[in-house]
């Protein structure tokens, strides 16, 4: 009796471990056994969807005070020191990522950041949610590719740190500039660069979402020239300079 008990025990368990999983058809521990009835024919499973991709990357965006520029964070560095600008393609041949993008229909310029990159569109009637989806493709493949931001022989703009051939008044300007302006602008996707200090008035270059944003006077007679002002009794006012022929004649 106990031979027959344990041959029907057997046989039972056998029949258990021979059913397929609760509602999975005849699937089991990630393989597909096709059923006789089904009329699937016998072949090897897919790859499974949890698959990881050989690609991981977020791009997250932020607004910026200029309705027509947007910011990029790509979540890395872009550039180690100082910022670039980029208004035009042509501009953009010391960098390959810039290349990249001006070949998005609807960019109008770009700018590169410590660690995130502005762009700024053509006009208001071309729509973000037209553009954007470019831009992130864009930046994922250039940063999984290997290729530097910019060429070994570009250097970044120059920043506002004081020199030797700075007066103390020259120094101060750079210095507040460098320290308390500058990281508040970028954190709206520009900059503002140094280009001169004559009969008291400062000249800046704006660039980035800076560039053509609608309250850019607000922040320049608002914000940065009653900063100066308030730390440095001989700057009068601020003025910016738009044009590179200004620039070089307003450059120390």
């Amino acid at each position: 009796m106990a031979t027959y008990r344990q041959v029907g025990r057997l046989l039972r368990i056998s029949a258990r471990l021979s059913r397929p999983l609760a509602g999975s058809g005849c699937q089991s521990s990630g393989f597909h056994w096709p059923s006789q009835a089904t009329g699937v024919s016998n072949r090897w499973p897919q790859p499974p969807l949890w698959t990881v991709p050989e690609r991981s990357m977020f791009v997250q965006t932020q607004d910026t005070p200029n309705p027509n520029s947007l910011k990029f964070l790509p979540g890395r560095t872009v550039l180690e020191e100082g910022t670039m600008n980029f208004a035009s393609p042509r501009d953009a041949y010391c960098s390959p990522l810039a290349r990249q993008l001006f070949r998005i229909d609807g960019v109008k310029s770009v700018f590169l950041g410590p660690d995130f990159i502005t762009i700024t569109r053509t006009d208001e009637n071309m729509e973000w949610r037209v553009i954007k989806p470019d831009v992130y493709a864009t930046i994922m493949d250039f940063f999984t590719s290997g290729l530097p931001v910019v060429n070994e022989d570009s250097k970044p703009s120059a920043d506002t740190a004081p020199s030797e051939d700075d007066d103390e008044v020259v120094a101060m300007i750079k210095e507040l500039l460098d320290t308390r302006i500058r990281p508040t602008v970028q954190e709206d996707g520009g900059d503002v660069l140094y280009r001169g200090f004559d009969d008291g008035i400062v000249k800046l270059k704006l660039q980035g979402s800076c560039t053509s944003c609608p309250s850019s006077v607000i922040t320049l007679k608002n914000g940065i020239q009653n900063m100066l002002q308030f730390y440095i009794p001989e700057v009068e006012s601020v003025e910016e300079v738009k044009d590179d022929e200004n620039e070089e004649a307003a450059e120390v």
